[in-house]
């Protein structure tokens, strides 16, 4: 594809080029060390944290010496989704771009726009001799997508910018300025084995073809969850014969809803089960037909048999589970209109160490009300017999509409296209609320080109709004003198 902008194409191409090295949560180093090299290259100074943050420092341009110093942040990681059929390694493989129009997506993975297009962007800044700027630090943050691990870790002095432009948001023209915060929840629940019964046969059954999307994002579209519909799926096959659970998984990063979700069952009649699956799956595609028309669930025999299978009372339990944990939103904010204010994601389901474990993951603009869906689902874990263990907070960005940074990004957005820019809260975890809390005094805004569907092999990326964002931060580097 053509990219008329200039500077559009040459941020693309540093996307592409850094699409090569291998990002995903917790496995930064490769990226990392390619952008030290990259910084030393153009005369730098750069430095990283013991949790593997890295900032890049930029001398102001002339005449801008003594003005605000202004971060630039975005993360290392990627999450790695992809098709079921495709055989991309994240450990290896470059990802492959296809371009289609106005779009850019990847090859059946997902792209890593969010937010490997913040690092390409951030590059071309300081490289860029036409472009006057204060000082600048390039920041970037490791394991964002997990958990926000590295902006925890972040430690006083690391940055010393008080102005920080978080290249993190998906829609051109919108400015985010507060966020929900989110807690993890780890729950496991005991169950009990037997020998494979006699006469039963062993089939895999796979709940596919959802779009799933990010957990904050995408919540409130109300789109298919895999590993509730595979329970469903599981419970109206009961309805008509037996079925022992052998093993069961589902979904994949704690901020992905599942696309997909696989049980392998011992089924005393398979004729019968495949008709029950059947039936279920036109009453799925029912009610998924605008949001999931691509949902599939299919039943195929398989050779081998486990030795080992659930028993009746922790099949049942299984299923229930799967059938009761809570998932989308759980309450829309009263403050704020169509914002969601409180949700839970149904993230992941796997049998580990001969126990069930489920990962869950809470988010809310409201400390109190995040505290209350997490409280909701320990208590429900607990009276079906589990346990669990909450893990990996971090704060709200409470919204600040007297912002001085934020009256003049709508000031300068408005002179330069002609129209007021969306000033919104998104549901979604973002770093500012970390760093906020950890530098006192630092002015924060959130923004970026248009992305759709990420966190899936769908994602996409809008070519022309890279050049709109790219024209309106050199405007807005240029007002800081």
């Amino acid at each position: 594809m053509g990219v008329e902008h200039k500077k559009a194409a040459e941020i693309l191409k540093w996307f592409e080029d850094l699409s090569k090295v291998p990002r995903s949560s917790k496995n930064e180093a490769k990226i990392r060390g390619w952008l030290e090299d990259w910084a030393k290259k153009n005369n730098f100074q750069s430095k990283t944290d013991k949790a593997g943050n890295l900032v890049i420092k930029v001398p102001a341009t002339n005449g801008y010496e003594k003005a605000t110093g202004v971060v630039l942040q975005g993360h290392l990681d990627m999450v790695c989704e992809k098709t079921p059929d495709s055989k991309h390694d994240f450990s290896k493989d470059p990802i492959k771009f296809v371009y289609e129009g106005e779009w850019l997506r990847a090859d059946k993975t997902t792209l890593g726009a969010d937010n490997g297009i913040a690092i390409a962007m951030a590059m071309v800044v300081p490289t860029d001799k036409d472009i006057v700027h204060p000082p600048l630090e390039l920041l970037f943050t490791v394991d964002e997508e997990t958990g926000l691990t590295g902006a925890n870790a972040l430690e006083p002095g690391f940055i010393n910018g008080k102005v920080l432009l978080n290249l993190d948001s998906e829609d051109e023209g919108v400015f985010t300025v507060g966020c929900a915060g989110g807690l993890n929840t780890v729950s496991t629940f005991p169950l009990e084995f037997e020998s494979f019964p006699s006469g039963y046969k062993c089939a895999k059954i796979n709940a596919s073809g959802m779009k799933g999307g990010h957990s904050g994002v995408d919540i409130h579209r109300w789109r298919a969850n895999a590993i509730n519909v595979l329970g469903r799926a599981l419970a109206h096959i009961q309805t008509g014969t037996d079925v022992r659970i052998a093993d069961i998984t589902g979904g994949s990063a704690h901020n992905a809803i599942p696309r997909d979700a696989t049980a392998v069952i011992a089924v005393k009649d398979l004729d019968k089960a495949t008709k029950l699956l059947s039936e279920f799956e036109k009453t799925a595609k029912r009610e998924f037909k605008n949001t999931d028309p691509e949902i599939a669930l299919t039943i195929k025999t398989e050779s081998g048999t486990p030795q080992k299978v659930m028993n009746a009372a922790s099949t049942t339990k299984t299923v229930n589970v799967t059938l009761a944990m809570p998932h989308g939103v759980a309450a829309m904010s009263t403050d704020i209109e169509k914002l969601v204010e409180t949700s839970n994601n149904f993230a992941n389901i796997k049998i580990e160490n001969g126990k069930l474990k489920i990962l869950t993951s809470q988010r809310s603009s409201l400390p109190s009300r995040l505290g209350w869906i997490t409280d909701k689902i320990g208590a429900f874990v607990k009276v079906s017999g589990g346990e669990s263990v909450n893990e990996g907070g971090y704060p709200p960005w409470p919204v600040n509409m007297d912002s001085p940074l934020l009256a003049k990004c709508v000031n300068l957005y408005e002179k330069k296209y002609g129209k007021k820019p969306v000033v919104e809260a998104i549901h979604a975890g973002l770093e500012c609320g970390i760093i906020g809390d950890k530098y006192e005094g630092m002015d924060m805004i959130s923004f970026g080109p248009t992305m759709k569907n990420v966190h899936s092999p769908d994602e996409k990326l809008h070519v022309p709004s890279i050049e709109k964002v790219w024209d309106f931060t050199v405007e807005l580097l240029r007002s800081f003198k």
